[in-house]
This record gives structure tokens, C-alpha cells and sequence, in this order.
């Protein structure tokens, strides 16, 4: 099942779901990018789970499935348990796997969520994709976190493809960078992208276990997942030619206008 949580009273940035980028709304696109996904997973349905009636009426006005969620629950993560579980008191059909696919992130590939949707089912308890960074895409981020320290967020990978840790600081530290820039392509630091599958096990463990220690010093929910015992896949892949994190301000609206003006709009 992918999941697409679109709540409508964000702090930040209140509607955002219903927000227009190039005319077409946040979650129209992140909900067909979940349903071109769904075209090359099998046995896969896709919903947007929401707790507004203005999100569920332009749902049906564009023939897009959804559910009603309580709106007191914290997380999309907690979103997606819930609507799982709704699905299958109403139909009677379990799903052995969840994809939390974010409404503001309407620029997620395709062939990201199709990859997770592959490694979770090799037996990780939960699987998320990452991109290696260029020098210049790791200078990038460095200018960026100046003004925006807690924006962004990397993560360490171990030999075993899966997760060793993640922070909103730029890790590793790399002590030999003039060499390795002469001779390497790619840096060693990975960019982590905010999209997660989940065995339903592990979803259900970790929405009910407290905030961990680490996780409400950084801000990262997964490192919950990480301080439970829990195992974390990662994916590599290639960023697509329209890519940004999630979109949580009006600011973060303009970029995104800026770079479909500049990249080609990638809703199909």
C-alpha cells in the first residue's frame, strides 16, 4: 500500500496540499506519482489519507482514493498505520507492506518508490533511497545549512547497505577532501530523501514505541527506528532533473515554480 498523508493545518504553511504548483495541486501530483508506481509493483494500491474535507472533496472531484484519518494523529508515519488499518476493516484486505510517500513531495521519481517497494520485500524492516552527492551538489548543501542549519539531512551507509546513522549535520567529516576531490567523481556524503517503506510489522512497532533520545535532539523520526533495534535498508539512486526536499514554506513554493520553469514540469 502507498500512502500519501496530505494534512491540511501545516503550521508553516497552511492548504498545502491543495497549494498549486504550475497550476496543478501538491497532492494531485504526489498522488499520480504513486499511481504510475503502483503500475510497475504488483499487488499494490495507493490512497491519500487526510483529516480535511477540502483535501477529500478535491480528491473526488479527481477521481483520486482517499480516507478519512483522525486529525489528532502526529506523523504521517502514524497516518499510514491508520489508513492500512482502515483499509482492511473495510475490505478485509491486509497489506504486508506500506510506503509512506509525503504529499509535499511531489517530485519524487517514480523509479525511487519502485526500488523500496523491491528491498523491503528481501526482509529489512524498512528501506529509504539516497543520493550520493558531487562535490559541487556537497558544497550546495554546506551554503545551504548556513542559513538553514536544519534543513537537509544525510546519512551513513554500511557495507551491509543499511543505514549506521542519520543527522542534520553533514556527515561524515572528511578529513582528506583536497585529495579526494582530485581523484574522486562522486563525494562520500549521501543526501537522505524522506520517502520510507515498511514492513506493516515494523511500521506498527515503531509508531508505537516513545520518541527516542536521539530522534528529539536531532529531529529525525527514523533514528527511533534506529535506537529500537530496527533495521533500515538504503537505496541508492539518481536524482531526477526536478528535485528538492519536501516543501514546507510559501519560499519553498517559488523554488519549485523556479525549477519546473527551468527543468520542465514532470507531472504526467
Amino acid at each position: 500500500l502507498i500512502v500519501v498523508p496530505a494534512r491540511y493545518g501545516s503550521t508553516r504553511f497552511p492548504g498545502k496540499p491543495l497549494t498549486k504548483i504550475n497550476g496543478i495541486s501538491m497532492v494531485r501530483r504526489t498522488a499520480q506519482i504513486a499511481a504510475n508506481a503502483t503500475k510497475q509493483i504488483k499487488n499494490c494500491d495507493t490512497v491519500v489519507a487526510t483529516d480535511d474535507a477540502r483535501i477529500a472533496k478535491h480528491c473526488e472531484m479527481h477521481g483520486i482514493a482517499y480516507v478519512m484519518t483522525n486529525e489528532t494523529l502526529k506523523t504521517g508515519s502514524d497516518r499510514a498505520l491508520a489508513t492500512a488499518d482502515i483499509l482492511a476493516a473495510k475490505t478485509g484486505k491486509t497489506y504486508t507492506y506500506v510506503i509512506n510517500l509525503q504529499g509535499d513531495a511531489p517530485f519524487t521519481s517514480v523509479s525511487s518508490i519502485v526500488a523500496l517497494a523491491e528491498t523491503i520485500k528481501t526482509g529489512a524492516d524498512v528501506a529509504t533511497p539516497y543520493i550520493q552527492l558531487t562535490w559541487d551538489g556537497l558544497d550546495a548543501l554546506r551554503k545551504h545549512k548556513v542559513e538553514n542549519p536544519f534543513s537537509g539531512t544525510t546519512v551513513i551507509v554500511g557495507p551491509d547497505g543499511h543505514a549506521i546513522w542519520f543527522s542534520k549535520n553533514i556527515i561524515p567529516a572528511i578529513r582528506n577532501e583536497n585529495s579526494l576531490r582530485a581523484s574522486e567523481a562522486l563525494c562520500l556524503v549521501n543526501r537522505h530523501i524522506g520517502l520510507y517503506a515498511y514492513s506493516y510489522d515494523a511500521l506498527k512497532r515503531f509508531t508505537s514505541s516513545p520518541d527516542s533520545h536521539y530522534e528529539k535532539l536531532e529531529g529525525l523520526e527514523q533514528l527511533r527506528i534506529l535506537e529500537n533495534g530496527m533495521n533500515i535498508a538504503c537505496v541508492r539512486v539518481e536524482p531526477p532533473a526536478v528535485t528538492m526536499s519536501g516543501i514546507d514554506t510559501p519560499a519553498d513554493l517559488e523554488l519549485a515554480e523556479n525549477l519546473i520553469a527551468k527543468h520542465g514540469d514532470p507531472f504526467q
